[in-house]
């Protein structure tokens, strides 16, 4: 009987999972993928080292892809 009754608590608890899934499907919120990414690299060092190259590049300074090319 013990084991009917932690099934049937399992059984209501997914139930109630998908229809919370089923009510955000049916009215999904807008979102703005450049806002939930803002600030997600900060203070990581392999980031602003990528920066640090772009800047380079734009800025005519290719020497930093020959650099890289000898490593």
């Amino acid at each position: 009987m013990a084991n009917n009754t932690s099934l049937e608590k399992r059984m209501v608890a997914v139930e109630a999972a998908i229809a919370e899934l089923q009510k955000q499907l049916a009215n999904p919120q807008p979102t703005n993928w450049l806002q939930q990414i803002t600030g997600s690299f900060k203070d990581e060092p392999v980031f602003e080292e990528v920066l640090a190259y772009g800047r380079a590049i734009r800025q005519g300074d290719e020497s930093v892809l020959e650099a890289q090319d000898e490593l």
